[in-house]
């Protein structure tokens, strides 16, 4: 159903089965996919493409150019995955000539005044809390989850299976699997429960608690967790990700705690 109070442009593809509300604008070089519902108040501007059975809140903007003074008016566009939600008030940037997209995943859930830069790659599953501000060239991987209000630097990566508390800022890069909180932002376990919710076996959970004891807990410098790790923790993909993230950390990554900086019954 498209209110007739909603201004779509004529050049603005949308599938059937998708409903606009009243007072939505929809500019053209759009495309939305089937059964996607877009409420009241919302503006998705040129370059936007909405995947199917998403559902977009009153006040979100999708596709808005860049904030980024080097923008020169180029074509990039803004993806929404499938079955992604956005909720009131978010705004996804479109990319820049960097990578000439911004790209939410499918299945993830934006919660209100979230903020996702240009040029950012947000993964499949993730759950970005409450006024979540991400700087251009973020990645965050699959199944990530980030607390309210956490803040994350340009070109800072978030590993898959992720999870970083509330309020966080983040100038490091933070490894698959662990959790992360504090200021400065450090190393507070692996996210155990949340690998079990995904079906990670208890021997996968334990093999990457290993991994992750001799990298933040162990006393070595990187490059030295790195090698005991392939030498000590047997052969996975879990451990091929972490190993392979650390390795291409551009910015380096988060520290630990020390032993005593854990969290009672952190792994």
């Amino acid at each position: 159903m498209i209110s007739p109070l909603a201004h779509i442009h004529p050049d603005a593809r949308l599938a059937p089965g998708v409903t606009v509300e009243p007072f939505t604008t929809i500019a053209a070089d759009v495309e939305i996919g089937e059964g996607t519902w877009v409420g009241p108040n919302v503006t998705i501007m040129a370059g936007a493409r909405i995947g199917a059975h998403c559902q977009i809140f009153p006040g979100a903007v999708v596709s808005a150019i860049p904030q980024d003074l080097k923008f020169a008016g180029e074509h990039t566009t803004a993806h929404v995955g499938d079955y992604t939600v956005l909720r009131e008030c978010v705004t996804v940037n479109r990319g820049t000539v960097d990578r000439g997209r911004t790209v939410v995943g499918a299945h993830c859930l934006l919660q209100a005044y979230v903020h996702v830069a240009h040029d950012c790659v947000v993964g499949d599953h993730c759950v970005i809390s409450n006024a979540v501000q991400l700087a251009g060239h973020v990645q965050i991987g699959d199944w990530a989850i980030l607390g309210g209000m956490t803040a994350i630097h340009q070109f800072v990566s978030v590993g898959a299976h992720a999870f970083i508390g509330g309020g966080s800022l983040v100038r490091k890069d933070v490894p698959p699997f662990v959790k992360a909180a504090r200021e400065p932002l450090t190393y507070a376990g692996v996210n155990s429960v949340g690998l079990r919710r995904r079906n990670f076996s208890e021997q996968q959970v334990l093999e990457i608690q290993d991994l992750y004891r001799i990298l933040f807990l162990g006393g070595l410098n990187t490059q030295e967790a790195l090698d005991r790790i392939e030498a000590e923790v047997p052969a996975s993909a879990e451990r091929a990700l972490a190993v392979a993230f650390v390795q291409a950390a551009s910015r380096g990554i988060i520290k630990g705690p020390g032993k005593k900086g854990l969290d009672e019954g952190a792994d």
